[in-house]
């Protein structure tokens, strides 16, 4: 999505979509691609899932109650994959 509908759709300034654009980029959350004028961000939902995976993991630390209020959460996530838009 370009960066000017995504902060559109977030409702956040753009000088601090930037930066938080920039931080998921560089983290390797994101990717972005220049189209003309415009910069278009993609997420990357294989490191996204991976990350998740681990901070579910780190955060139980042998207590399954600490993340159990998440499950309902996961489980939507799970059964409704991200679509794929142009």
């Amino acid at each position: 999505m370009a960066a000017g509908k995504l902060g559109e759709a977030v409702g956040i300034a753009g000088s601090t979509l930037s930066n938080n654009l920039t931080v998921l980029t560089r983290a390797g959350l994101a990717a972005s691609t220049r189209d003309g004028r415009s910069i278009i961000y993609t997420a990357d939902y294989g490191r996204m899932t991976d990350l998740l995976a681990f901070l579910l993991e780190d955060c139980c630390e042998g207590s399954p109650n600490v993340c159990a209020p998440l499950g309902d959460v996961i489980a939507k996530a799970m059964c409704c994959p991200p679509q794929v838009r142009a």
